[in-house]
Parts: structure tokens; sequence; C-alpha cells
């Protein structure tokens, strides 16, 4: 497994193209997006990376990026016409203060 971590002056378009790399690169089954933890997981259901996002929850313009970085995933795994899910838990009141 591999972590990566991400702090809060990333660029939503260059995190974009990593991660749907990552996942073009690998047999991925699924993207756990849960809060500051995402989560890759391979076929057999092994963790292949880990981003963790670095981020404070409470700035409205982290979560707008956030926010626009998991539509952009998640409008990726849908396009690949596969059997590549996601769970979406990008905002809790656990992550919110």
């Amino acid at each position: 497994m591999k972590e990566i971590f991400i702090n809060e002056d990333f660029d939503v378009d260059e995190l974009t193209e990593k991660i749907n790399n990552l996942m073009g690169k690998w047999s991925v089954k699924m993207i756990d997006i849960n809060g500051p933890s995402w989560v890759i997981y391979n076929q057999d259901m092994e963790v292949k990376f880990l981003f963790f996002f670095e981020v404070d929850f409470n700035d409205l313009e982290t979560r707008i990026k956030l926010e626009d970085l998991k539509l952009n995933v998640i409008h990726h795994i849908e396009s690949l016409r596969d059997d590549t899910a996601y769970r979406d838990n990008l905002i809790n009141s656990v992550f919110i203060e």
C-alpha cells in the first residue's frame, strides 16, 4: 500500500489526473471516499493507495475543491463502464467542527 498525503493547496485538475491514472494502472475494484481518507482497493479488496487529505474541513474553499475532485473521480469511474465502484462519504459532521 502506498500512502499519499495531500495538503490544502492541491490543484484539483492535477490531482484528478493523478488519481485517474493510478486507477487506470491497477485493476481497481473500489474507491472509498471517506472524509480525509480516500482508499483505492484492488479486485481482491486489498488497499493499493491511501490518499490522506491534511486539510481544514471547516474551510469552504477547501470543501468546494474536495467536492470538485470527488465529482471528477466519480465521473471517470462511471465512464469506465466496468465493475469499479465508489462509496461517497466526503462531508460528514464528524469531519466538520
